[in-house]
């Protein structure tokens, strides 16, 4: 794989925004374009949070996904946490406060900013660690 991946950066508008829907979306979009998805959380209740939203958002589709150990089998996997993101996996979704590590390894990273001031600081020092490693995130405004 490429070392160029590519990052965008999602920055919501409304703390009334999801960050959880917006990766519900992406993923499904994702998906549709044949990519195998990891979508991260902070934690295991976030990443069963996420599961539950997976099947009623976007509403009226269906969106294939798993959760916990990656066996390769569903296109999108939620993962609690960045170490277990597999090999097979082109596309991540991080919902962390930290960034990803080894991005190189992927086609594409999507950082989802929420519109919480106290937590855009973690997404700055995100954007911050990715042009250390010589690649050049993406902004997208989410009105």
């Amino acid at each position: 794989m490429s070392t160029a991946c590519q990052v965008d950066f999602y920055v919501l508008a409304r703390t009334t925004q999801s960050a959880e829907q917006l990766a519900c979306r992406l993923a499904m979009m994702a998906w549709e374009q044949g990519h195998r998805v990891a979508v991260c959380t902070a934690s295991d209740p976030d990443a069963r949070r996420l599961d539950e939203l997976m099947w009623d958002d976007p509403p009226g589709r269906f969106l294939p996904h798993a959760t916990g150990a990656d066996d390769g089998s569903a296109p999108v996997q939620i993962l609690a946490g960045l170490a277990d993101i597999a090999p097979h996996r082109d596309l991540v979704i991080n919902l962390c406060a930290d960034a990803v590590p080894g991005p190189e390894r992927f086609a594409r990273l999507c950082e989802i900013v929420p519109a919480d001031a106290a937590r855009r600081t973690a997404s700055r020092s995100k954007y911050r660690s990715y042009r250390e490693l010589g690649l050049d995130p993406k902004t997208h405004s989410m009105e």
